[in-house]
């Protein structure tokens, strides 16, 4: 990549990061917008974790690798610390393929 795209894309990223903080008393949100864009953050972000996580490549990843997923959620979802749900997830996706579910 040429240095002068590095440096547009660079500058571009500073411009949209300083903009925050130097609009934030200048532009006053309705409290339903504020509501409507937290709950889009949280939709935008599930269909990127349901995608990147149930797919491999183009295709589904197997009903193996979706509980592996339902069960670190759920792990996630109860708190448990970051390295228990990676193993359990990681667990329950080995131990049903090893008893031949894809």
């Amino acid at each position: 990549m040429p240095v002068t795209a590095v440096l547009i894309l660079a500058a571009g990223t500073f411009a949209i990061r300083i903009a925050g903080p130097l609009l934030r008393d200048r532009v006053t949100l309705p409290d339903r917008v504020r509501e409507l864009m937290s709950a889009s953050a949280t939709v935008l972000l599930l269909a990127l974790v349901a995608v990147s996580a149930l797919t491999n490549g183009k295709q589904f990843g197997g009903w193996a690798l979706a509980a592996g997923v339902a069960v670190g959620g759920l792990a996630a979802w109860r708190k448990l610390p970051f390295v228990a749900v990676i193993v359990l997830a990681a667990v329950t996706t080995a131990g049903l393929r090893l008893v031949g579910v894809s």
